[in-house]
């Protein structure tokens, strides 16, 4: 009875400190998400007199320098730590924001868009690290899937409500919307800098060494810094098993295939016939409905499991790309609305994966390293899809772009019926556990 006991404290304790790490990852998701000019920006660029293809090259623009600063900035989130790198993006984001509001000279847009992409790779893989290793400290990354899951869902559910009220304060001025993006931003920082500690890679701690490497870290800390990137790219080395470097492709393809099948449905439908109320109504739900889904993924996990939910979320996609060439505008909300929520289970899963894959001391630069992969894919992914629905039609182009997904769960395919090895960190854990 007092083992039982016992045992019930500690679990106690250990939700207790998951939960006082995971509040201000909550609210720093609500503002960090609150974007009001998300689902119109194309509207306010078309205003600015920029022709379709010019926005197309903004935004691939966007994400492939966001994956070529993804190294960069993941190393200098693990030299000056992983809360600075958030603040530096975010602010940089919102220097952009204001940036777009007040010139109108597409030069100037390029540039814009380029330091945006920087501030996007500077937050990108420092947010996952830092709310990782904050748990790691407090002996509570047991409940990672769960608040991982929770964040996604807050985040995207804010940005499908901002979708929305940005429509209606466009009504007032751009510059409402673009300047409220921008304070949000802000406040995101502000929130960030007094509530959550901050983590760089010299003061993280791999749980499964345990006290073993804190109390080696002081001393390994010198002839780290004097390694500086080469060891990160030694760690990256270490850890990267075929089946992990498998999953980092096949992860950037679904990537690739989600992102720019969510934002090109809105040509999809304007050319089945879908009027622009309608639209914006059902990207918004798209949000809502990719919001809610993430909070199966601790379920999904311990029940499925990462091997599974990653060829069911790729042929999901293929089927609603399939769906989508049918050119009835019905059949095509009705595809986006019940299968898009799908694939963000298995990002959220995938997600904790990599960073039980990777050793805290590195991990921003090695999850950036991984987010590099997926920015180039999805740049590549806009081009390839845009150029589909150019030539073909929206319709048919989308049905074509499901070779892409297909291809992924052909590549996942070895790792699924061999049971390879995606990291041996996860397996040492497990044996430590069983024992």
């Amino acid at each position: 009875m007092t083992g039982t006991t016992q045992a019930l404290g500690r679990s106690t304790s250990v939700d207790d400190a998951a939960r006082s790490v995971a509040r201000p990852f909550y609210v720093y998701a609500v503002l960090a998400n609150s974007l009001f000019q998300r689902g119109v920006f194309v509207l306010f660029l078309q205003q600015r007199g920029f022709s379709a293809g010019q926005v197309a090259l903004l935004q691939t623009l966007l994400y492939l320098v966001s994956g070529v600063a993804e190294l960069p900035t993941g190393v200098i989130a693990d030299r000056i730590g992983r809360r600075a790198s958030i603040a530096i993006g975010q602010v940089l984001t919102a220097g952009c924001l204001l940036g777009q509001m007040a010139f109108s000279d597409y030069w100037l847009f390029l540039t814009l868009f380029i330091g945006q992409g920087v501030g996007m790779a500077c937050v990108s893989g420092s947010d996952t690290a830092l709310l990782y290793d904050l748990l790691v400290r407090r002996g509570a990354t047991a409940g990672y899937v769960k608040i991982k899951s929770r964040f996604t869902m807050i985040g995207t559910i804010t940005s499908g409500a901002a979708i929305v009220l940005g429509g209606q304060l466009q009504r007032i001025s751009w510059g409402i919307v673009y300047a409220g993006s921008a304070a949000c931003l802000v406040l995101a920082v502000v929130v960030l800098m007094s509530r959550v500690p901050e983590i760089r890679g010299v003061d993280a701690v791999d749980e499964q060494d345990g006290a073993d490497e804190q109390d080696g870290a002081e001393e390994q800390h010198g002839a780290e810094e004097q390694h500086g990137d080469a060891t990160a790219w030694r760690a990256m080395l270490r850890v990267a098993t075929p089946a992990l470097v498998t999953l980092v492709v096949v992860s950037g393809l679904m990537h690739a295939t989600l992102t720019p099948y969510i934002i090109f449905t809105q040509k999809t439908l304007s050319d089945q016939g879908a009027g622009t109320a309608l639209v914006s109504a059902v990207i918004s739900a798209g949000f809502f409905v990719g919001g809610l889904t993430p909070l199966l993924s601790d379920r999904a996990d311990r029940r499925i499991g990462y091997r599974v939910v990653v060829p069911v979320s790729l042929l999901t996609l293929a089927v609603a790309l399939g769906l989508s060439g049918f050119g009835l505008v019905w059949v095509t909300i009705a595809a986006f609305l019940v299968l898009v929520g799908i694939p963000e289970i298995a990002a959220v899963i995938v997600d904790n994966v990599f960073n039980e894959a990777v050793p805290s001391r590195h991990r921003a630069s090695l999850l950036s390293m991984i987010a590099f992969v997926e920015s180039a894919l999805i740049g590549v992914g806009y081009l390839v899809l845009g150029a589909l629905m150019d030539r073909l039609g929206s319709g048919v182009g989308m049905a074509t772009y499901a070779a892409v997904p297909l291809l992924a769960c052909l590549l996942w395919l070895p790792v699924l019926f061999r049971r390879a090895r995606v990291t041996t960190g996860i397996e040492k854990r497990s044996g430590r556990e069983a024992s």
